[in-house]
This record gives C-alpha cells, structure tokens and sequence, in this order.
C-alpha cells in the first residue's frame, strides 16, 4: 500500500517535492525565493508549500549533499509534526567562507518521510549496565 502526502501549494510556481531517481528515500524541497546567504548567517526559507502528513508519520529535513559538502550550507534541525499545516520553511547556515546564493526553485534540502513510534517514559534512578557505560565522545578512538 502506497502511503499519501497531501502537498498544498501556497505559491502556483513552486515545483512539489520530488526525487532525482526512482529508489531514493529522500525528496527534494525547493525554495519558493531568492536569498543570499553570508558566511555565518542563518536565514529561514520558504518552499511555498503546505502538507497534510499521515497521523502516524512525521517528516524529516535534511541536508543536500552537495550543498553542504561543496558549499557548507547546513539544515538547522527540522522535524515536521502530522498535525503541523502551516508552510514548510527551511533554516540554513552558511558555513562557509563565501556569500551563497539561493535562486528561486533551487533545492535547499530534502525531506524524508517516517513513520513514527510511539513510547511512554518511564523515570528510573538506575539504569542498565552496558560495555560502553558513559564513555561517550571519541569512545571508540580515532
């Protein structure tokens, strides 16, 4: 069975998400307006688009690989809700060390969709011993 993501369009021009190949878990988000973004600066942007994900999935955003491998533009964070209907905005920083310009209908990220778990917590003052225990941060060496 075949899961639907109803995509509105805020802007007519704005090309839905897509995918650059048939297997790819990921589909593209494009940016609805220009922006340049400095090195150092955040900026927020808008798809132009709106979503009515399933009840019993949440959507992920992503980095563009060759964005940020080329170009050191980063997502900041990105989890959007099944409840949430409002437009889909991207947060980016530039970590690199020249401006980068986003046209309009560029990709800026791409979103995964997954299904989520529920879980209950459950406060405890003890937890399980483990082999890596707290060891954390570089734990496992170079």
């Amino acid at each position: 069975m075949t899961t639907i993501l109803k995509i509105k369009r805020l802007d007519p021009t704005v090309p839905l998400p897509s995918n650059g190949h048939p297997n790819d878990a990921a589909y593209d988000l494009y940016a609805s307006h220009a922006v340049v973004v400095s090195p150092g600066e955040r900026v927020q942007v808008s798809t132009g688009i709106a979503m009515e994900i399933p009840p019993e999935f949440m959507i992920f955003i992503w980095d563009k690989s060759g964005l940020s491998h080329k170009h050191g533009i980063k997502t900041l964070g990105g989890v959007i809700d099944a409840g949430f209907r409002g437009e889909v905005k991207v947060g980016l920083i530039n970590l690199g060390d020249e401006p980068y310009i986003i046209e309009k209908h560029h990709k800026i990220a791409q979103m995964v969709l997954q299904r989520r778990e529920l879980f209950q917590i459950e406060e405890t003052d003890t937890l399980s011993e483990s082999s890596r225990g707290e060891r954390g941060f570089g734990s496992t060496g170079k």
